[in-house]
């Protein structure tokens, strides 16, 4: 009979990728979880995983069963939620991965208020430009920006209305002129960030409903996009980031908007490998986000729709 405590050190050995490191993290040693890997292979007559003495990696078998153990192990958490009741303080370990530059300035104060409401919950924040992949990461959702096609995720709507927006700050202005259309981009400095392994300096705009691509260039690269938003209000140049990352330094005046009405749809969400992961403090965190962004977007709703009065026709 598979033991559910080694079906449980099997999805985390899989996610944090050696016998240490789970072992680590359940406070045991490193040839208990080994023993409870054999266990597991002997129940199920397959091997999980490939070992050597410097790696550690699953087995085609071990990738094939990997998402019903994550299925299992949900489908108990969340029995056991439900026994407990929606209305009960909420209790255990909840972990959260969000794009570095969005967790530190625009999530983090949010975070701390759900936690203090929340005093019996321990909250694990995974803060990276890496996009987190649900099913094998160590994380019960991933806050991400962009469209999911995909129809594995469930994706739980926080910001619909997000655009990518041009800024600069106004002495970088003074010194090299505000750009009037987006050709004129290739002109400027802009700051370049990674995305996707490689330097993001291809910007894509949606005008009149059809998309654009304007290849742009600087001498300014970064693999953190936080780092990117800190260049601009320095006035190194022109940066493309989303409007949840910028909105308050727009707002005080440290930086401002160009081309008003260009910019790249970039929706934000709460995102699930499938929903029986929406334990009641996912929906609860999913609430407080929804309404905190909806409250910053609206200022960009308002944005475009002074830009389309004032348009000429």
């Amino acid at each position: 009979m598979i033991r559910l405590d080694d079906l449980g050190l099997f999805a985390r050995t899989a996610a944090l990728g050696s016998f240490s490191s789970a072992a680590r993290e359940a406070g045991l040693l490193p040839g208990q979880v080994s023993a409870a890997i054999k266990r597991l292979e002997r129940e199920l007559d397959v091997r999980l995983f490939a070992r050597s003495t410097r790696s550690l990696r699953l087995t085609a078998e071990g990738e094939q069963y990997l998402p019903y153990a994550a299925e299992v192990l949900a489908a108990l958490r969340e029995g056991g939620e439900r026994l407990r009741g929606e209305n009960s303080g909420l209790q255990g370990v909840l972990q959260v991965a969000a794009p570095s530059d969005l967790g530190r300035n625009v999530l983090l104060p949010w975070l701390s208020e759900f936690r203090a409401a929340h005093p019996g919950l321990t909250l694990r924040l995974f803060l990276s430009d890496q996009v987190t992949d649900v099913f094998r990461d160590p994380v019960d959702a991933a806050i991400r920006m962009g469209r999911f096609d995909d129809a594995s995720y469930v994706a739980l709507p926080l910001a619909p209305d997000n655009r990518r927006v041009l800024v600069a700050a106004p002495a970088y202005l003074r010194r090299r002129g505000r750009p009037r259309m987006l050709e004129e981009l290739a002109a400027h400095d802009c700051l370049l960030y990674m995305l996707g392994g490689r330097a993001y300096d291809r910007w894509r705009f949606v005008e009149d409903g059809r998309e654009r691509v304007v290849p742009v260039r600087g001498c300014l690269l970064c693999d953190d996009a936080d780092v990117v938003r800190r260049l601009a209000v320095d006035g190194e140049g022109i940066a493309y980031k989303s409007w949840l990352d910028v909105c308050a330094d727009v707002r005080a005046g440290r930086l401002e908007v160009l081309l008003d009405g260009a910019g790249q749809p970039a929706p934000l969400h709460l995102v699930c490998p499938h929903r029986r992961q929406f334990s009641p403090a996912i929906r609860q965190l999913h609430a407080l986000l929804e309404s905190r962004c909806g409250a910053l977007v609206a200022e960009l709703r308002t944005r475009a729709v002074a830009h389309a009065e004032t348009a000429p026709a």
